[in-house]
């Protein structure tokens, strides 16, 4: 595994920055008589709506997004509920991504609401990366009227944190000197891969705080987490060689939807899996990409899900073939004997369409 240490190479000035409670704060923007209460971008509770965004005001009652919609009622009554305008959130998208390549071309967005960026050389010829995030976060908040957090670091994984330590609108600046010392604050958690599943399992051999991992037999790491363990070492001190990639490879393009009532007829089901593959030939054509593989995910009413694909030798963009796969694809479930709860349409091992199709 490479390591990055201060002693390798001056240290790079890396800037996390996520928008805060992006969906959210774009709603209250756009509806004044929305703006200083508790709200929930996401369906209906009625229709198994689940939480996309909540407000900071929301969040204090416990509301959280992928959070079942009926929960979140439950949890705050006056909650505010407004149906997602993603149109509006990819307009707001584009805008601070915008704002991100003023001051450098190297900025890799990871989401509509987030992205790093590598500011040791800048448009603006700034060598302090807290003086960037600065200007970023004051001209989202003057030419958008939104907020943002920023964490900046020597690399990507502590920009991360730092972001989502003082939200929201926060600045936190993680300079070399003080790397060690932040380093011993942060719990398990932390570390990059860890979800709750393995935090348990950490926990169980002893590893409270990311540093316990140093100090961890590395054979009883590695039982624990398997290959993973190398990669928590790097952490734990800090390092992490990543780049920040302006032109990250597009892996997949998908398309998938939950359905308030089960369908249970066969050819509802084969309408919205045309539909649902039209979605995924759009995005493709948009994005100038052809795909060999075509998936279909399946979840019945039970929740069981099941995954189906098909590949070809060549790659294609075909509207009407797409379209074909997925439903040829669906005959191969139970679908048709058993309710369906969700449908999903996604298109993997893409190139570059830079050929006719065939």
């Amino acid at each position: 595994m490479a390591s990055y240490s201060s002693l390798d190479e001056p240290p790079r000035r890396i800037i996390h920055l996520d928008m805060d409670a992006f969906y959210a704060s774009v709603e209250s923007r756009d509806n004044p008589e929305l703006r200083g209460k508790p709200l929930a971008v996401g369906g209906s509770p009625e229709s198994r709506g689940v939480v996309a965004a909540a407000s900071y005001e929301a969040r204090t009652f416990g509301v959280r997004s992928a959070m079942p919609m009926a929960r979140a009622v439950r949890l705050c009554p006056e909650l505010l509920i407004v149906p997602p305008d993603f149109t509006r959130y990819r307009e707001a998208s584009q805008k601070v991504m915008a704002i991100l390549r003023a001051a450098t071309p190297l900025v890799e967005p990871l989401s509509l609401d987030e992205a790093y960026l590598d500011v040791t050389e800048n448009h603006w010829g700034e060598p302090l990366a807290m003086n960037v995030a600065l200007r970023i976060k004051q001209t989202i908040k003057d030419e958008l009227q939104l907020t943002a957090s920023a964490g900046v670091a020597p690399n990507k994984f502590l920009a991360k944190i730092a972001s989502g330590w003082q939200k929201p609108d926060g600045l936190t600046v993680i300079a070399p000197e003080r790397m060690e010392s932040f380093l011993h604050k942060l719990p398990a958690e932390a570390l990059w891969g860890v979800g709750p599943v393995t935090a348990k399992k950490l926990r169980a051999i002893g590893v409270e705080r990311l540093v316990d991992v140093r100090t961890i037999d590395r054979a009883l790491l590695a039982n624990t987490v398997g290959s993973l363990a190398e990669w928590l070492i790097e952490l734990s001190y800090g390092r992490d060689p990543r780049p920040v990639e302006p032109n990250r490879e597009t892996k997949s393009v998908s398309c998938e939807t939950t359905y308030a009532k089960d369908l249970t007829d066969w050819r509802q089901m084969n309408q919205q899996m045309q539909l649902l593959a039209e979605d995924v030939a759009e995005q493709l054509k948009r994005k100038g990409l052809r795909a060999r593989t075509v998936t279909i995910k399946v979840r019945y009413g039970n929740f069981k899900t099941v995954t189906r694909s098909h590949t070809t030798e060549y790659f294609t963009d075909s509207r009407s073939e797409i379209v074909n796969r997925a439903q040829t694809l669906l005959e191969r479930t139970e679908a048709a004997e058993r309710p369906v709860r969700l449908l999903g349409v996604g298109a993997h091992m893409l190139k570059e369409a830079d050929v006719p199709s065939p």
